[in-house]
């Protein structure tokens, strides 16, 4: 089996930025809760064909670098006073195979850019992803149109620019000053550059009209999830029946492991079916004793919990009982208000109801009671 090369994603991030304002360079900026050189380091740290990370930053960033509390994978490089030395200072602190030079300031790219940069490189020894340029070209001086520029074969170039690492280090090695970028340098020393697709949405921050432009696409897609649950559980010996939280008293009790409470099972399994994370049973499994009698708030919570650590809100609960006895009416407001409650949810997003089947099936006959619930989680934002 073919090894897969190793890759060395450099993150370019020494520079001022001075064109950005602010009082600090443009990659130390906050962006929807982080910086913009954060935003771009979870980019490379999430793709799973990243081997290791070089972050080359001027010597006087260091502390700021300190409090990022970077993981092993990351080194740390220190840029020069131009953008090719500080390109240079990362290639040398690393022995990948392949390397991809990223600007920092690009804290939108796209994971899919940086598949299309490595698959060229499985065959090319430099690669650079670019837009074709579709509107028209001008030349001009004193704000007076000139003449047209033909914008054939003409590409807007975007970072991360990819290289075979021996090739692109010994282009840098005896480059001189002035170079746009590293497709630039690779050219100079006689390599030829493929372009691959680059992504409108990679834009790179040099204005303060960027940032806001970077704010949306960085926003989280709202995402919405439905779950549902069924459970039943049939009667047996008892004075009371656990429903939705509350103690009903009654002439026979509920059959289960734990409290037997089929309302808030019920509730639970949706929760877990929205998050797809399995069911009741494979988080608290029966068979251990440990749960034998258990309030079912704590399943609840369990669940609810780990949507919100997921990122979810639950946004609303529908819970239907079906059954004969006891009657829900009377006490459908009560398990409302404990739903919310361990829910951690307002009680108007909770719906507790009951219905019968008409005498029909065995909730009809009385053996016992059924529940179905639905719930709604959101995450993100909508655009």
């Amino acid at each position: 089996m073919q090894i897969p090369p190793t890759v060395a994603a450099i993150i370019v991030a020494a520079g001022r930025g001075q064109r950005a304002g602010g009082d600090v360079s443009k990659q130390w900026q906050h962006i929807a809760g982080k910086s913009v050189l954060q935003h771009t380091l979870d980019v490379f740290t999430a793709h799973p064909r990243i081997t290791e990370i070089v972050l080359v930053v001027a010597d006087t960033d260091r502390a700021r670098v300190e409090a990022l509390k970077l993981s092993s994978h990351v080194r740390i490089a220190t840029g020069g006073a131009e953008r090719s030395q500080s390109v240079l200072s990362g290639l040398n602190a690393t022995q990948a195979d392949h390397v991809l030079i990223h600007d920092a300031a690009r804290c939108c790219l796209p994971p899919v850019v940086i598949d299309r940069v490595l698959d060229s490189l499985q065959t090319d020894q430099a690669v650079g992803p670019a837009l074709p340029v579709t509107d028209a070209l001008w030349m001009g001086e004193d704000n007076q149109v000139k003449g047209v520029q033909d914008r054939t074969g003409l590409y807007r170039a975007q970072t991360p620019q990819g290289f075979h690492l021996t090739a692109i280090r010994a282009a840098h090695a005896t480059h001189g000053a002035g170079a746009a970028d590293d497709v630039e340098i690779a050219q100079r020393a006689g390599l030829d550059v493929t372009i691959v697709q680059g992504d409108a949405r990679n834009l790179k921050i040099t204005t303060p009209a960027d940032f806001a432009r970077a704010a949306k696409l960085l926003e989280t897609p709202l995402d919405i999830r439905t779950g549902n649950g069924f459970d039943v559980h049939r009667f047996g010996v008892g004075d009371h029946v656990m429903l939705c939280g509350v103690k009903i008293p009654h002439s026979r009790g509920l059959q289960g492991h734990s409290d037997a409470d089929v309302g808030m099972h019920t509730v639970t399994d949706a929760i877990y079916g929205a998050l797809c994370r399995g069911d009741i049973g494979q988080h608290f499994p029966p068979s251990d004793p440990h749960w034998k009698g258990a309030a079912s708030d704590i399943f609840l919570a369990h669940a609810c919990d780990l949507a919100r650590e997921m990122g979810f809100a639950i946004n609303h609960m529908d819970c239907t009982l079906i059954c004969e006895f006891p009657k829900i009416g009377p006490v459908a407001a009560a398990m409302r208000m404990r739903m919310a409650q361990i829910m951690r949810i307002d009680a108007d997003r909770v719906s507790v109801k009951a219905t019968t089947s008409e005498r029909l099936g065995f909730t009809g006959r009385g053996e016992g009671i059924a529940a179905m619930a639905t719930v709604t989680l959101i995450k993100g934002t909508a655009g």
